[in-house]
C-alpha cells in the first residue's frame, strides 16, 4: 500500500490552504503506516507507554470525530473506542488490526470533509463542550493541523524505530 500525498498549494485562499494542509498531514500520517504489519503496526514506543502507529491512526478517528461531528455538527455520537468518553482509549491498539483502525479514520475523515465543504464558511461556529466554548470551523481545522503535525513527529519517531524508515 502505498499512500499518495499532495504538497499544499504555495498561493491559495485561506480556506483551500486549510484544507490542503489538512489533508497533507493526514496523508503523512498514512504514510508512516505504508507497508507494515499489523504486529509492527501495534509495536509501542517504550514502556509504559501505550504508542504506537495504530494508536495515532485510532486516536486521530477520535480527533477527527470530536471536532468536527460533535464539535461542528453537534452530532450527539459517541467516541469510536470509548463509551466512558476516555480519548486515551483509542491508544490502545492490542488486539486491534489496520483494517479496523483505519476503516474507521477513513470514515471519520470521510465525515470532517463532508461537514467542511457543506460549512457556508470558516465562521461557522461550534460549540466545544470539553471547554464550555463556542470555537469556529477555522479554528477546528488550525486545531487539527496542529495535531496532526505533532502526532507526525510522533509516528516518524515510532516508524524508524519499527524498520529505520526516515522522514516523510
Amino acid at each position: 500500500m502505498t499512500t499518495r500525498r499532495i504538497g499544499p498549494p504555495l498561493i491559495a485562499g485561506e480556506r483551500e490552504m486549510l484544507r490542503a494542509h489538512l489533508d497533507y498531514h493526514r496523508a503523512t500520517l498514512a504514510m508512516k503506516c505504508d507497508g507494515l504489519t499489523d504486529d509492527e503496526l501495534r509495536r509501542r514506543s517504550m514502556p509504559p507507554s501505550s504508542l504506537s502507529l495504530l494508536g495515532l491512526v485510532r486516536h486521530m478517528a477520535e480527533v477527527e470525530r470530536a471536532w468536527f461531528r460533535r464539535t461542528i455538527n453537534r452530532e450527539d455520537v459517541p467516541l469510536v473506542w470509548s463509551d466512558t468518553g476516555d480519548y486515551q482509549a483509542a491508544y490502545d491498539a492490542t488486539g486491534c488490526t489496520r483494517e479496523e483502525a483505519f476503516t474507521a479514520w477513513e470514515a471519520e475523515v470521510a465525515h470532517s470533509r463532508r461537514i467542511e465543504a457543506e460549512a457556508e464558511s470558516l465562521d461557522v461556529i461550534g460549540h466545544q463542550a470539553r471547554w464550555g466554548k463556542d470555537v469556529s470551523l477555522r479554528m477546528v481545522m488550525l486545531h487539527l493541523i496542529h495535531e496532526y503535525a505533532r502526532h507526525n513527529g510522533h509516528a516518524d519517531l515510532l516508524r524508524e524505530g519499527i524498520d529505520g524508515t526516515v522522514g516523510a
